[in-house]
């Protein structure tokens, strides 16, 4: 393959106006560096020359601002799928001078193999080791990769050094066959291995290779503060509490959860808690917490797309990789987050919501109904099929202007029927079984603020009787409270 080495900016030149790309990346983790750099150039520079220049980006998830971040700026994007976190590329969707569409992360690789999304032009892919046969070693990502390599025309791959060789063995890939002829995904606990260490291509395929030595753009999160620590504290006493009452196995379940500082303090908590048993993950993302519960013998083993570690952490996984072997699997999303899967082995999904209502509704991807945050990303796939299905959020947010708690939803990702329990700071409202009635009056109780539940139980007592508590008029009082006074606790009710 030396023969194919070539510049970034080699590389970018092969790249079409309206061409479709498939991008490894899920999270900055094996997110390419180089190429979307180059891409943006040549972007800029047919720009200033007066000619279009954009392309079609599908990644795993979001990826990092070398990614994301510079092609947003350049205005290289036209489309953009399925998730993202990158303030350029965020600003880009919400004036509508990207196309975006927001998946569920398990359905894209599905989307693709349906042709749902149209051509893919080409796969631009990080690797640690490529062979002259089309073997492929991915780095520290999976999600879409193995999907955009089988289906585009041409591959470019970024050939990162920094990644140790040692990460074979590491990543378990196997894709599903479309139906008619799907069958069932062979895994019954998170450390099953059911495919290749590799992903195959034809060699014929590949166009270039760009050298690289970069480390991801994982970046710590936020440290755990009082709220975030109570948060995970009430999570854990919660689940320790169900399995104590026999409605979790003495085993316990694998768990999965979201991405973030209060992700990191509910694994502390239950990291901590000598009452809940060694468990396993089966995620999509895993972070520093999740290597040091590993380290410390508190997780036996863990599942995901995407290894989003900081450069430290990844080292520390380079310099004993025996041991890590044994213990992380790295998988394609369709894999990682397949409800089918989730539902089988009964995993425990634990996300962050933006804001709550009173029925149990879920926003998770949208700021006031209308701007997109990230998106809905994983916690659909995980939420509609868990075997106890857990939502986090501090009651308030911007010194308590907005509530999380609020009459109804602005926008709508998680409807309550699949909603079993919410948490924030202030209590555990468990909503499994209960009547609409039920459900609001716990949720004013164990989880609003108390500047906000008067607020909530006038809301309720004023609603129009029917099955579920509702006043059109005022169901998004608090909303246009924030919009046109700044703040929630101005609600007209």
């Amino acid at each position: 393959m030396k023969y194919k080495i070539m510049s970034a900016d080699e590389a970018a030149s092969l790249i079409q106006n309206g061409q479709q790309i498939a991008f490894s990346g899920f999270t900055p983790a094996g997110a390419t560096k180089e190429i979307p750099g180059a891409i943006a150039r040549r972007a800029e520079a047919e720009h200033a020359a007066g000619r279009p220049f954009k392309i079609n980006v599908v990644t795993g998830a979001s990826t990092g601002d070398s990614c994301d971040g510079v092609l947003a700026r350049a205005g290289a994007i036209n489309y953009r799928a399925p998730y993202q976190s990158n303030a350029d590329l965020r600003g880009g969707a919400n004036k509508n001078e990207i196309k975006f569409t927001d998946l569920h992360l398990s359905m894209t690789p599905q989307y693709m193999n349906y042709g749902f999304m149209g051509k893919f032009d080409w796969a631009i892919v990080e690797a640690a080791d490529v062979s002259d046969n089309g073997e492929i070693l991915l780095t520290t990502s999976v999600g879409i990769s193995p999907t955009g390599l089988k289906l585009a025309d041409k591959i470019l791959i970024e050939l990162n050094e920094y990644h140790s060789k040692e990460l074979r063995g590491f990543h378990d890939i196997y894709e599903t066959s479309n139906p008619p002829n799907r069958r069932e995904i062979p895994i019954y606990s998170a450390g099953d291995r059911i495919g290749s260490e590799v992903v195959k291509v034809d060699p014929q395929k590949i166009a270039g290779i760009v050298m690289t030595n970069k480390p991801d753009e994982v970046k710590p999160f936020k440290p755990s503060d009082p709220i975030t620590e109570k948060i995970g504290q009430n999570v854990a006493d919660f689940l320790e509490a169900e399995m104590k009452a026999g409605r979790i196995p003495s085993t316990f379940l694998p768990i999965q959860s979201g991405v973030g500082n209060i992700a990191n303090a509910v694994l502390g908590a239950l990291g901590n808690n000598p009452d809940i048993p060694a468990f396993s993950m089966y995620s999509e993302v895993l972070q520093d917490s999740v290597i040091d519960l590993i380290e410390h013998g508190r997780i036996n083993c863990a599942s995901a797309t995407s290894l989003t570690v900081t450069p430290g952490k990844i080292q520390e996984i380079y310099s004993n990789p025996k041991f890590f072997r044994e213990r992380l699997v790295l998988r394609p999303q369709e894999i990682s987050n397949s409800p089918e899967v989730a539902r089988r082995i009964g995993v425990i999904s634990i996300n962050t919501a933006i804001e709550v209502d009173l029925s149990g509704n879920v926003n998770s991807s949208h700021i006031m109904g209308k701007n997109l945050m990230n998106g809905i990303g994983g916690s659909g796939d995980f939420t509609r099929a868990a075997y106890i299905s857990i939502y986090t959020c501090p009651s308030v947010a911007k010194g308590g202007m907005i509530s999380a708690i609020v009459p109804n939803v602005s926008h709508c990702d998680h409807t309550e029927h699949s909603v079993n329990v919410v948490i924030t700071e202030y209590g555990v409202a468990d909503l499994r079984c209960k009547t609409p009635y039920e459900r609001a009056e716990i949720i004013i109780e164990k989880c609003a603020n108390p500047e906000y539940k008067d607020l909530l139980r006038k809301f309720l007592k004023e609603g129009v009787m029917g099955h579920t508590p509702q006043t059109l008029a005022r169901a998004y009082a608090f909303h246009e409270a924030f919009l046109s006074q700044g703040d929630m606790r101005k609600a007209a009710l």
